[in-house]
C-alpha cells in the first residue's frame, strides 16, 4: 500500500475514533452524570406552574399586559403592575436573540433611553426618579439576566401589593426569600430572581 494512502487511512481511523469518544461517548457520560447529580439543572432549570412549563430560572422574561393588537409588531408591550418587573432587555427577553445594545457610555441614544426609562419606572412604581436603581435603567449584557438588585425589587413592593391587594410585608418576605447571595460568597452583589419571585407571587391568596 502506498505511503500516502496508508497515512490517509490512519488519519481517517483517528478521526472516527475521536468522533466516537468526544462526539458520542463523552457527551453521553457528562449528560448522564449531570442528570443524576443535578436533574433540574440538566433539564434547563425549568419552572412549572399548575403542571405547565412557564420558563426557566436561568432566563429572564417579560411580565407584560396582553397587547391590544397582537398582530401589530410596532405596538409596545406595557408592563403588568401585578408582577415584579425584570431589568430592560435589548432583545425583548427573547432567548433566540440574546445580546446587548452595544451602545457605549458616551452614546446619546443610550443616555436618552436611560432618562426615558427613569421617568417611566418612577411613574410606574410611584417613586422619585432619583431613587430608581441603575439596573432598572440598563440592560444586562445578555439581555436575559433573571436577577434584579434587592433595591429594585424593594422599590416594586408597594406597587405589586396595591395591584394584587395583598399586604406589602408578605411581599417583602418573599423578596428576602428569593434573594440570592454573592457568587462564591464574595463575587458581585446579592440579587433577586424575578422569575422565581413572580412564581411565588402567583401562589399568594
Amino acid at each position: 500500500m502506498p505511503t500516502f494512502l496508508r497515512t490517509h487511512l490512519t488519519a481517517l481511523r483517528m478521526l472516527l475514533v475521536m468522533t466516537v469518544i468526544l462526539g458520542i461517548a463523552y457527551p453521553l457520560l457528562v449528560t448522564g452524570i449531570s442528570r443524576i447529580a443535578f436533574p433540574a439543572a440538566a433539564d434547563g432549570s425549568v419552572v412549572k406552574a399548575d403542571g405547565k412549563e412557564i420558563g426557566s430560572s436561568l432566563l429572564g422574561q417579560g411580565f407584560d399586559l396582553p397587547k391590544q393588537n397582537p398582530d401589530d409588531p410596532d405596538e409596545q408591550a406595557q408592563p403588568d403592575p401585578k408582577w415584579f418587573q425584570p431589568r430592560p432587555s435589548a432583545g425583548g427577553h427573547d432567548p433566540k436573540s440574546s445580546g446587548a445594545s452595544n451602545l457605549g457610555p458616551n452614546s446619546e441614544d443610550l443616555l436618552k433611553a436611560v432618562e426615558e426609562r427613569r421617568a417611566a419606572v418612577a411613574a410606574f412604581d410611584g417613586v422619585d426618579p432619583a431613587a430608581v436603581p441603575p439596573d432598572a435603567l440598563t440592560a444586562s449584557g445578555s439581555g436575559l439576566d433573571p436577577h434584579i438588585s434587592v433595591a429594585y425589587a424593594k422599590e416594586q413592593v408597594q406597587r405589586v401589593a396595591k395591584a394584587r391587594g395583598v399586604p406589602a410585608d408578605r411581599l417583602d418576605r418573599l423578596v428576602e426569600e428569593y434573594t440570592d447571595g454573592r457568587s462564591l460568597g464574595f463575587l458581585g452583589q446579592p440579587g433577586v430572581n424575578v422569575v422565581m419571585l413572580n412564581r411565588a407571587v402567583s401562589d399568594l391568596k
